[in-house]
């Protein structure tokens, strides 16, 4: 049983259904993704097509994100088998292996997108107007891009994804021929925006979390610190990570200019800053009446994707901006909220516990 996907075109009261495939060459599905990523998702930069690996193997297309995060792309023009998965999964052993400076170089030998003599921090800087993270996120997302799936292979994915949160996806891309006419199509296995709910036992992660508090005008660290809480916003690339936090969890907090600001135990789930609300002198109110920074923000009756999110926490100790904690070797990605799993993150952890003076 293979994932079906239908589209009808509706003549009067007799819908005809539209013929559809994958793309008649994978080279060709390729070439429209070089040129425009948002094909599958609207926030990815090319780094490299065709990108040398192993023993001769090459990665259809490598991506990146602005949050620094890797996405290995791997092509397949009709029904994807799982050897297509047991492919993908190779690609991501050696894909972990890459430092900045490797990336770097795959970019300048294998973007057919570059200008002459310009580097990756470039690049990503121009799509995404900031600087190139200074450490890649220690995770990275592996699709298949597809016309279809079997239904095993769909197990795997769904097994592998739930049980070990692998972060496996496939993307179902259908060329609809309506006469001399053709259009894509495209569809997921599972909604790239929902963040994954995280395991008891999860495999190199010290279960604490870290999480990025983007300074702007409309969002302020002071207010952050003495209202109780974190807020991220602009886009579900930027909020869907919120979602990883329950109450109870622990969160080190780092702004990305400054370094490290603070640590505390999170008392209730994201919601719409509309929803979020305060006690102040006794009394509950809305944080957009006592906070006049983030009471300019994006609302949700205004605009649900770009709305500010907010989490409220517990902090444990906090430090202004000007006494932020930096030093070399700690850990930092841009994502808002991350489960790292990088050696640094543990360094980091134990580092900050003594600059914050926590025991515990």
């Amino acid at each position: 049983m293979s994932i079906e996907f239908g589209v009808w075109r509706v003549d009067g009261d007799s819908p005809q259904r539209l013929s559809l495939g994958g793309s008649d060459k994978e080279n060709r599905l390729q070439q429209w993704l070089i040129r425009d990523l948002s094909i599958v998702a609207p926030e990815l930069m090319l780094v490299g097509k065709e990108v040398h690996a192993f023993d001769n193997e090459r990665i259809d297309l490598l991506a990146i994100d602005r949050a620094g995060r890797l996405y290995v792309l791997e092509l397949k023009r009709d029904i994807a088998r799982r050897e297509a998965v047991a492919q993908l999964l190779d690609y991501g052993a050696w894909v972990a292996e890459l430092s900045l400076g490797d990336l770097n170089t795959l970019f300048e030998k294998y973007n057919p997108n570059r200008t002459a003599g310009q580097t990756l921090d470039q690049a990503f800087k121009a799509r995404f107007g900031h600087e190139l993270p200074e450490e890649l996120d220690a995770t990275h997302e592996l699709w298949l891009v597809v016309a279809g799936m079997d239904e095993r292979t769909r197990r795997l994915c769904d097994y592998l994804a739930e049980h070990y949160e692998l972060p496996i996806n496939a993307v179902f891309v259908h060329v609809m021929r309506d006469g001399d006419r053709e259009y894509l199509a495209r569809a997921w296995l599972r909604d790239p925006t929902e963040a994954p709910s995280p395991t008891p036992d999860q495999a190199g992660w010290n279960r604490e979390f870290y999480a990025s508090f983007g300074e702007y005008p409309d969002r302020s660290w002071e207010e952050a610190s003495k209202y109780g809480f974190f807020a991220a916003g602009g886009g579900s690339w930027y909020t869907r990570t919120l979602n990883l936090l329950n109450p109870g969890d622990r969160i080190w907090v780092r702004s990305p200019k400054r370094g490290y600001v603070g640590v505390g135990r999170v008392v209730s789930k994201a919601v719409p800053v509309d929803d979020f609300k305060v006690v102040v002198d006794g009394v509950t109110r809305p944080i957009v009446e006592v906070a006049p920074a983030i009471a300019k923000t994006t609302r949700y009756a205004d605009d649900p994707e770009n709305a500010e999110y907010v989490v409220g926490v517990d902090w444990i100790k906090t430090v202004p901006l000007a006494q932020a904690i930096h030093e070399p070797g700690l850990f930092g990605n841009q994502n808002s909220v991350a489960r790292p799993r990088a050696a640094s993150w543990i360094d980091t952890i134990a580092r900050l516990k003594q600059r914050f003076g926590i025991a515990d």
